[in-house]
């Protein structure tokens, strides 16, 4: 098989991977206001079951990511995949709210292997100048995984109930598993025009990571990002079942429109627009991410406005504001391997993704379902309500969590900011690490003679 060949081999396959990954971590979004009810759980006790998964993903992450460093990420990977499929399967079996407690955090052990193992690989299966699309193309598991979970457990869950769901997420992962066991490991950096391998620049591995201003930036876009992305994952069913009136089945269809479909052109045109822009200036992908999450804010803002029951206007508007938002992943995510050495980009994807989720998407979930229960308890206050029983406040939770998915568009102003500023600092730190890697490779040509 050809390098060519080889690299885009593997590209399916995580791929497929990452499509299983956002799958199994979305079914909880699709299906969740049925398990709200059937255990009697109000918004911010529903969400923790979110927050839970991201905590644990952030947390094994780091020692996770420098594992994909030191040893084989095909293995890393392959283990990963098998136990967080597994677990979705059990997670079905759940009797109470704290068995699927635990049973999420099982899953997110397992889904935490993927990003740093499968975005370590890519990088050194294509060079810089094609690894936006290619990073592009993996994320479209992203919005894949979410449209098909969205769609497939919605219908599974109207026809057989919610656990049936996690029953059948199960089966494709364990395949996905068995086929990243017989990927072949590349060797690391073989696609940078300086071939520095295994080295890396003097410092504790997490210190020098943290030393390049413009990890920081991302770092801090990432929370805010991932912070809006979890909520509106965890979300957005209940918001179109309650605000807009719809059962499980159409509300999963319309999800799967709006946050899994719609991001597929997002992703795919970031990806080209950010090979393009950095090919003309250093800051280019950070540049087109702050422009794309400018155009997201009042998209998603007018979405949310709309009255209830006019979902086509609601699903219209959000769709490209969701669209846009995707723009980030593409981006952001090739500019993190622009400003790292091949050795070290487990290590600094672990800490970035374990800062955003621990400071953005642990939040998102319990943060937004946290708003939603105030609101509802104002609305119910409003309407004469004295005593905020679950059964007195149902009628109010859709006015309730219309009013808390504003956070969205607010959040969505200070994102734009912070990719701004990143867009500042990211030249510099791209001419820092060539100029390393070229006396690096020239002292080992130097050594071989």
């Amino acid at each position: 098989m050809s390098n060519k060949s080889k690299a885009g081999w593997v590209l399916g396959l995580v791929f497929a991977i990452n499509t299983m990954n956002f799958f199994d971590r979305q079914i909880l979004g699709a299906v969740g206001e049925m398990i709200r009810k059937e255990w009697g759980l109000n918004d911010t006790v529903l969400g923790t079951l979110g927050t839970s998964f991201t905590l644990i993903y952030a947390f094994v992450g780091l020692p996770l990511g420098r594992l994909a460093d030191k040893y084989a990420r095909t293995r890393i990977l392959s283990f990963g995949v098998f136990i967080w499929s597994l677990l979705t399967v059990t997670s079905g079996m759940a009797k109470n709210f704290s068995q699927m407690f635990m049973m999420r955090l099982g899953v997110g052990i397992g889904e935490a292997t993927c990003a740093p193992a499968a975005t370590s690989l890519l990088g050194d299966l294509f060079p810089a100048t094609k690894r936006a699309k290619a990073l592009s193309v993996f994320m479209l598991g992203l919005p894949i995984g979410i449209a098909l979970s969205y769609a497939v457990s919605g219908l599974i869950a109207q026809s057989y109930g919610w656990r049936a769901a996690f029953y059948i997420a199960g089966i494709p992962g364990i395949i996905c598993a068995v086929a990243a066991y017989f990927m072949r490991e590349p060797q690391r950096g073989a696609t940078e025009i300086h071939r520095v391998g295994q080295k890396k620049r003097e410092g504790s591995p997490f210190l020098l990571v943290l030393s390049i201003p413009t990890m920081w930036w991302l770092i801090l876009s990432g929370a805010l990002h991932n912070f809006n992305m979890y909520a509106i994952g965890s979300f957005l069913t209940p918001f179109l079942m309650r605000y807009h009136s719809m059962n499980i089945k159409n509300a999963g269809l319309i999800a799967m429109v709006v946050n899994g479909i719609a991001g597929i052109p997002g992703l795919l045109v970031g990806g080209v627009l950010g090979d393009a822009a950095v090919r003309k200036q250093k800051n280019g992908r950070m540049v087109v991410a702050a422009v794309a999450l400018v155009i997201t804010i009042p998209f998603m803002y007018f979405s949310i406005a709309r009255p209830a029951g006019e979902w086509v206007g609601f699903m219209i508007l959000a769709s490209i504001g969701i669209a846009t938002m995707y723009v980030y992943y593409s981006t952001v995510y090739s500019a993190i391997q622009d400003v790292i050495e091949p050795s070290l980009r487990g290590t600094a994807m672990a800490i970035y993704f374990f800062a955003m989720y621990v400071l953005g998407a642990s939040f998102g979930p319990v943060g937004t379902g946290f708003l939603s229960d105030y609101f509802t308890r104002q609305a119910a206050a409003a309407a004469g309500i004295t005593e905020f029983t679950q059964q007195a406040l149902e009628p109010f939770r859709g006015a309730g969590l219309h009013m808390a998915m504003y956070v969205v568009p607010i959040l969505g102003v200070l994102l734009a900011i912070v990719l701004f500023l990143a867009s500042r600092t990211i030249g510099k730190d791209m001419e820092k690490l060539e100029k390393w890697m070229a006396e690096s490779s020239k002292q080992e040509e130097v050594a071989a003679d």
